[in-house]
């Protein structure tokens, strides 16, 4: 059973997160993406397989050329999440600033 892959794994690899930083600027296609980094073309193909099945680019056939589209509306599961976790921070942060101007008051 093969394991389904998610955003969070997308932008869990340095490298995906480099390509997906590249990719929000403009189409590029594979081997100008390839280009930028110190590894194997099949590495870079497998990292774009990766982000292509998590649903944050598209590689399409253009003549020769595979060219890398994003589509970032999957990073909006990255949002929500950390959403959740900033507000409880805040919570617990203003909850200290509070008991700390208490303190200070005695």
């Amino acid at each position: 059973m093969e394991a389904r892959r998610d955003v969070f794994q997308a932008i869990a690899d340095p490298t995906r997160r480099e390509i997906i930083g590249m990719l929000s600027k403009k189409s590029l296609n594979v081997n100008t993406i390839a280009d930028n980094f110190d590894m194997t073309r099949q590495a870079i193909s497998l990292h774009l397989k990766i982000l292509s099945e998590c649903g944050l680019i598209v590689i399409s056939q253009n003549g020769r050329e595979r060219v890398c589209n994003a589509e970032f509306e999957k990073l909006n599961e990255v949002s929500v999440w950390v959403a959740q976790y900033k507000q409880f921070w805040e919570s617990k942060l203003d909850a200290l600033e509070v008991y700390l101007e208490e303190i200070q008051k005695k």
